[in-house]
């Protein structure tokens, strides 16, 4: 049985463009969920993209249903992967690819593996997976679930969550919740160039982050006692 539900509303545009101003892992500083399994690595090392969550669960070795959405999803949509345990097949090749860029769709997260990633390097076509794999999945007409809550990397997506990505891993954010931590972490970022620039000027990373003061003050009480 294949199941499909409507597609969610979509980020505001403005929404994502902060957020692809934000490095994953400045929010790591903030945030400790949210994060799917460092496991599942950008191809495309050099991209930072955001979008909006449509998600799809197919299982083992039928890919029947995402070549089906292919033809539903939206310029601006993140396609999200469940592949329900399955790290033999890759479901997402060339064509796929193809496919997946001419439709619009800003990225994919694949739980599991990918294949023909000279092919994704080509289309630029930022995908983050479980690495390769030569053996793909097939049309069997068996089942799946488009638009439904999904796991992948061990965090629950649901439709229409903001999806942020990069060279350092995927995050993915409530769209409630997703402008007040970007706005947070490039504040952070901006601080860092400050504090950048006072390292390249001589100062120690340790006086300016109070490191070196924290290990002196515990050390005189050690002695105290």
């Amino acid at each position: 049985m294949f199941m499909l539900n409507a597609l969610p509303r979509q980020l505001p545009a403005k929404l994502v463009a902060l957020m692809e101003q934000v490095e994953t892992a400045t929010i790591g500083h903030i945030l400790h969920s949210g994060f799917v399994d460092p496991a599942i690595r950008a191809v495309l090392p050099h991209k930072r993209v955001a979008g909006t969550a449509v998600t799809l669960r197919i299982p083992g070795a039928d890919s029947t249903l995402l070549h089906h959405v292919l033809s539903l999803v939206r310029p601006g949509d993140f396609l999200v992967i469940d592949r329900c345990g399955d790290t033999r097949h890759a479901c997402w090749g060339g064509v796929v690819t193809n496919a997946a860029k001419a439709s619009g769709v800003v990225g994919s997260i694949i739980d599991g593996p990918a294949t023909d990633f000279s092919e994704i390097r080509r289309c630029d076509m930022p995908v983050w997976c479980r690495g390769p794999s030569p053996i793909t999945t097939k049309l069997l007409g068996l089942e799946g679930a488009f638009n439904v809550p999904v796991t992948v990397g061990g965090q629950t997506i649901c439709p229409g969550d903001a999806i942020l990505a990069d060279e350092s891993g995927v995050l993915v954010l409530k769209p409630d919740e997703a402008e007040a931590i970007c706005s947070r972490a490039i504040g952070m970022q901006e601080r860092e160039i400050t504090l950048l620039n006072r390292i390249h000027k001589g100062e120690k990373l340790a006086d300016i982050s109070g490191a070196t003061r924290i290990v002196e003050e515990a050390n005189r009480r050690v002695a105290a006692q």
